[in-house]
């Protein structure tokens, strides 16, 4: 049985890697999906444009604009003077918001009543912009902090408190610290996910393609005249992919820390036996669009109309917990969903079987599943 196996095996390993172009499709497309990921699309705010528009002019307004600018975060490309450059300046898109010092501002701090700043945000994208209003806050509320605790300092001096840093109220001061991703690059998330994905679009298109190629040359029935038994000819078909689909996590990986340098905190070993068990579900799921394509153009419209949804409802780029519950409820259906999950807890929390465990098993329940429906109605459509 297993020489028959090991002959099929050879066959379609030589068959996919002899032709120049298909050791293209294997290693190029990846690498281009791995870079885009890594490099184009990003959501980081490293350095917000803004306009700064001074009614008040005096040294107070000066000072918050000098925090705006020395904390990293901000750089002021613009000073309009009326509201129609204030919306020119949007417009044109030369800044992403406008900071406003109303007047009367110095005077109102220095009264201890309510100071006006007003931060137009272009909202056109919404996560750039949530980004750009935290930020800002972030600066006036430490401004407005500094502010108070002057004030505080220079009452108690007046009273003629001999220590006016203990005259002054006590403060509660909220310091975050981020776990995971210290530094909150997006690469970090997106990157770990591209390794799933890959796995997912190479083995499942290659399983079809496989298996309808002899199909529509017309080997097919060559093969079934030959000893060779339904379960030894699924098994030759698939696990030449199932090999590729681990060359490429070895390479996709490689990549991920060499170039992009994704930290990996978790075990190699543990992420070699979930995409093990991935991989069942990426193969069950090529050999079932096999059976319902009789051309390989019917295989890859296949394959596109099954890997879309499985990448759009994964939480790759668009968090689960966002969508609607009804959607949500419908994740749990996407084996990609729990595999992106491990992949990103062993790279970025360092999890283990203790913590990912759950995810595992809805794999390998998913896997075997999909598998053996597929390999039942593959015998059947032989036979």
């Amino acid at each position: 049985m297993w020489e028959r196996i090991l002959v099929i095996l050879r066959k379609e390993l030589i068959q996919a890697l002899r032709d120049p172009r298909m050791r293209v499709v294997l290693i190029v497309p990846p690498l281009v999906q791995l870079v885009v990921f890594g490099f184009a699309v990003n959501l980081d705010v490293d350095h917000a444009r803004i306009a700064w528009m001074d009614l008040d002019r005096t040294p107070l307004s000066r000072d918050l604009r000098a925090r705006f600018e020395g904390s990293g975060r901000f750089d002021v490309v613009a000073t309009p003077e009326s509201e129609q450059q204030v919306q020119d300046v949007l417009d044109r898109g030369e800044a992403q918001a406008v900071v406003r010092v109303l007047p009367r501002f110095e005077r109102d701090v220095r009264r201890g009543t309510a100071a006006q700043v007003q931060v137009l945000v272009d909202g056109t994208n919404s996560n750039t912009a949530s980004l750009i209003s935290a930020y800002a806050t972030e600066v006036l509320a430490d401004f407005s902090s500094l502010q108070m605790t002057e004030q505080q300092n220079s009452r108690a001096m007046r009273r003629g408190a001999q220590s006016p840093v203990n005259a002054s109220l006590p403060e509660v001061s909220a310091r975050s610290r981020v776990w995971f991703n210290p530094d909150l690059y997006s690469r970090n998330y997106f990157v770990p996910g591209v390794v799933a994905n890959i796995i997912m679009m190479v083995t499942l298109m290659l399983t079809a393609l496989a298996i309808v190629r002899e199909k529509e040359i017309g080997t097919m029935e060559q093969l079934m005249v030959t000893p060779v038994r339904p379960i030894e000819l699924m098994l030759g078909k698939t696990l030449p992919f199932a090999l590729v689909g681990m060359l490429e996590l070895t390479l996709i990986t490689s990549v991920a820390l060499l170039v992009f340098h994704i930290p990996f905190r978790g075990s190699v070993l543990l992420l070699v036996l979930c995409a093990a068990l991935f991989l069942m579900t990426s193969l069950g799921a090529g050999l079932f669009l096999s059976t319902i394509s009789h051309t390989q153009q019917q295989a890859m419209m296949a394959n596109f109309f099954f890997s879309t949804p499985a990448f759009m409802l994964s939480g790759f780029a668009f968090p689960i917990q966002n969508m609607p519950v009804v959607v949500q409820y419908l994740t749990y259906l996407n084996p990609l969903r729990y595999f992106i999950e491990i992949v990103r807890g062993l790279f970025l929390k360092g999890a283990g079987i203790s913590v990912l465990w759950p995810q595992m098993v809805a794999l390998a329940v998913y896997g075997s599943a999909i598998l053996w429906l597929s390999a039942a109605r593959f015998h059947k459509t032989l036979d």
